[in-house]
């Protein structure tokens, strides 16, 4: 659980913004949300300028990435982002940066030394191998050399205080399996406890071992955004940018198997509220999603046992995502639940809507269901408990995000959903 500056300021989140985010981060960390990511960017003086030649990196003697001092001035005197990360830590929070994955093309072309080992930058690097929609890096060989080169990176950001790496361009399009096990090993040496991200998806399931083995979350989908349903396609039709709430339904469900503690299958950031200055992608906006799209996008990701990682711009957060975001009991679904999956044998009146169940062992063992209205006029559901799963027959349900319990008789699930709306239901004895 935390936040992410992508949704909101694309490349251009400064030293004043982030913390700005985080301040507000803070009040809500009572809730479980910790980590705050500086996305995309951090190392480039002019991200408003077009190529990333223009956007003029910042490098240090060994070809590393560094804070932009001009928007980060706490990073001077070779600070880097230790300060910031010193920062997060005294508010209890976490800290996290994202990456292209592999060298930067200019470390190659000046050749620069890689810290603690024999090799260069143009030993590490594979010029072949560019990331097809952002060029600023190579890729590095499967080798020595390319394993100094993260070795070097990694250790370097782990001394700042990095708890969480982002990295780009390394779980799809392109999948590269070696660099993953690269930066796994460069984590491990550091001695750190750093989560490791993988972007961009779709994942392929083929990679599902992979990905499981060496990192902690990894993106099932390609970016996610605030679409209903998928509105966009690549040129050859073949893509899905961006990926909408509606499609995240299936995804989710080819995934549920391969989620377990330190393991997560992620569905992205949650494009709620205010997403400006300057977001990754669109115009400043609020969101596209309505109230009950951003409901039911909460709670599917929360029953499926998504990472809950928020895009919006939290210095304007609006008081309905936050009444979203600050929902107890919601939030231990996502975080408490010992299983959930969801119920594919649905009954007839149940067409056009999808449900999951979820359940709670322990000391204070609970059942959950969540039903979702995915089309585009009201539904009117009804079926006993006991045809969505037999344990629950005679049982009654109570209302999650309003605590009231359906009016309908013990047994029974009898409902109304606007278009694109859900409910969540505790069960409880009649």
């Amino acid at each position: 659980m935390g936040w992410n500056s992508w949704d909101a300021y694309g490349l251009t989140i400064d030293e004043a913004g982030f913390k700005a985010n985080v301040q507000v981060l803070v009040g809500l960390k009572q809730y479980g949300w910790q980590y705050a990511v500086i996305d995309e960017g951090w190392y480039m003086q002019d991200p408003f300028a077009k190529g990333r030649e223009n956007q003029k990196y910042v490098f240090d003697a060994n070809g590393r990435l560094i804070p932009a001092l001009n928007r980060f001035p706490s990073a001077a005197n070779n600070a880097g982002l230790k300060p910031i990360a010193d920062w997060v830590h005294k508010q209890g929070l976490k800290f996290g940066i994202h990456l292209i994955r592999g060298i930067p093309r200019q470390s190659v072309q000046a050749n620069t030394p890689i810290a603690g080992s024999k090799f260069t930058a143009a030993q590490a690097g594979d010029t072949s191998d560019l990331c097809p929609w952002d060029e600023g890096n190579y890729g590095v060989h499967d080798d020595a050399a390319g394993q100094a080169w993260y070795d070097s990176m990694i250790s370097l950001y782990a001394g700042w205080g990095v708890d969480f790496l982002k990295v780009d361009c390394i779980s799809d399009h392109t999948y590269k399996g070696s660099e993953i096990r690269q930066i796994a090993a460069a984590i491990k040496k550091t001695g750190r406890p750093i989560v490791l991200s993988l972007s961009p998806g779709p994942t392929s399931r083929d990679h599902a071992d992979v990905v499981g083995e060496y990192s902690q979350m990894w993106r099932i989908s390609d970016d996610h955004w605030d679409v209903w349903a998928e509105e966009h396609k690549s040129k050859d039709g073949t893509g899905e940018f961006p990926f909408g709430t509606r499609d995240a339904f299936s995804r989710l469900v080819q995934w549920s198997g391969y989620k377990k503690p330190g393991n997560w299958p992620d569905e992205d950031m949650l494009p709620f509220g205010s997403l400006s200055p300057h977001p990754g992608w669109g115009e400043a906006r609020d969101s596209h999603l309505t109230h009950d799209e951003e409901r039911t996008e909460f709670t599917l990701w929360a029953i499926a046992r998504s990472p809950l990682i928020l895009g919006t711009n939290l210095t304007k957060l609006d008081d309905f995502t936050r009444s979203l975001i600050t929902n107890k009991e919601v939030l231990s679904v996502n975080q408490n639940i010992a299983e959930s999956h969801p119920v594919i044998s649905v009954p007839p009146s149940f067409s056009h809507a999808r449900l999951w169940i979820a359940t709670r062992k322990g000391p204070h063992p609970a059942t959950y269901i969540a039903v979702f209205n995915i089309d585009d006029k009201p539904a009117h559901l009804q079926a006993p408990l006991e045809e969505i799963n037999a344990g629950l027959a005679h049982q009654r349900l109570v209302s999650v995000w309003d605590e009231k319990a359906l009016p309908s008789e013990p047994g029974m699930l009898d409902a109304t959903l606007a278009p694109h709306a859900c409910a969540l239901y505790r069960v409880e004895a009649k």
